[in-house]
């Protein structure tokens, strides 16, 4: 069988459909947005239908858009950008206890070297923020509050609506990162009641280096970057026009296919996991069974180190991840599985299975059959297993 790619949550192939419109941009239509002859005017005319078309998917306004190189970037200028504008006022932040590092990184250094105080809001055993637990650790000087819609690790989608009825009437900034959730359930930034959110495109068969960041008419950020006036001096360079092209057309494509998507791949997730837990003993499902992104299964394995099926089945040509892809190869048991207060055992023996729109059953039952030695042989290896017997 050809190789298995069960990486999704990772990055996912660019559609033909986007190579196609963005094929333009890459040659004769190579202007920049920002000059005033024809070249340019072509390219600012491709650029702010894309922006208008890609409001529309999250219904916001075309001018609360701003285009980026990806969630990370957006994530910082969303997190830095409003603790700097709001520091003289209110130094304090909340960050969901399971957040991408994109989230966590910006807001521990504004602890460590800003003078700001921060707050980890804290999750169930599947993952899940509670509204009362938020309430709980609000005060005046809380500016900023941040919680993820959909965890890439383990799927778990936030009620995000209950949590921001709790800041929408205190002046708390409530941004959420989407990059998981975008393309894949319905991301509506009106329904959602938030201010700022992030999303990306390579998690949806879409270009890497494409990025978006949303901000809510009024919302006022400092800027991280200085140069040019792009995208209304908040952050100047110039724009990926084709990048930009092929994002819309990612969640042009991404509309129309998500509903089946998410049927088939709750189906073939669900298969997964009865299939795995029923023919491997000692496995446990990390996440919710339900309210969870379609394409995430993620399983712990008890007696062994995740790094080390993920290594065993890259050489079956299996690919998937023990974690984050950005933090794939670290020693460290994941942060968002300590979080939802899992043992550190078995935290480190966890294993993230995303599927996308290639993966078949032929496929999953291919995994299933190489998994079932795999797990054997490293638990005869295991001491930490024989213990556990």
């Amino acid at each position: 069988m050809d190789r298995i790619y069960l990486d999704h949550n990772a990055t996912t192939p660019v559609d033909p459909r986007v190579i196609d419109a963005m094929l333009p941009y890459l040659g004769d239509q190579f202007g920049n947005a920002s000059s005033v002859h024809g070249f340019g005017r072509d390219a600012k005319i491709a650029l702010e239908q894309s922006r208008e078309q890609i409001a529309a998917f999250i219904n916001c306004e075309p001018s609360e858009l701003y285009f980026t190189s990806g969630g990370t970037e957006s994530d910082n200028i969303a997190m830095l950008g409003t603790a700097y504008h709001i520091k003289d006022r209110k130094n304090h932040l909340v960050v969901g206890a399971t957040e991408h590092h994109a989230v966590l990184k910006p807001a521990e250094h504004l602890a460590h070297h800003e003078g700001f105080e921060l707050d980890l809001l804290p999750v169930d055993g599947d993952g899940f923020a509670s509204p009362n637990q938020l309430q709980a650790l609000l005060n005046d000087k809380i500016g900023l509050v941040s919680v993820m819609l959909a965890n890439n690790e383990t799927g778990t989608i936030q009620d995000i609506v209950a949590l921001t009825k709790v800041t929408r009437d205190r002046g708390i900034i409530f941004h959420t990162d989407a990059v998981q959730a975008t393309g894949k359930i319905k991301v509506d930034v009106k329904q959602l009641g938030v201010d700022l959110l992030s999303l990306t495109g390579h998690k949806i068969y879409g270009p890497k280096g494409t990025g978006v960041l949303f901000i809510r008419k009024g919302v006022k950020i400092t800027p991280l970057f200085y140069g040019g006036s792009h995208e209304k001096k908040r952050r100047p360079g110039t724009e990926n026009v084709a990048g930009v092209v092929g994002l819309a057309k990612t969640l042009e494509i991404a509309e129309s296919s998500m509903d089946d998507d998410h049927q088939r791949l709750s189906e073939l997730a669900d298969y997964f996991i009865d299939k795995v837990i029923g023919n491997i003993p000692d496995i446990f499902l990390n996440g919710p069974s339900e309210n969870r992104i379609p394409p995430t299964v993620n399983l712990s394995f008890a007696g062994i180190e995740g790094e080390s099926i993920v290594l065993s089945l890259d050489v079956e040509g299996i690919a998937c991840s023990s974690g984050s892809a950005c933090t794939s190869g670290a020693t460290e048991p994941s942060h968002v599985l300590m979080a939802m207060g899992k043992p550190k055992v078995q935290s480190q023996g966890a294993i993230r299975f995303s599927m996308g729109r290639s993966t078949t059953r032929d496929q999953l039952d291919y995994v299933i059959n190489k998994l079932g030695p795999i797990v054997e042989r490293l638990r005869e290896l295991s001491p930490i297993y024989k213990k556990a017997e």
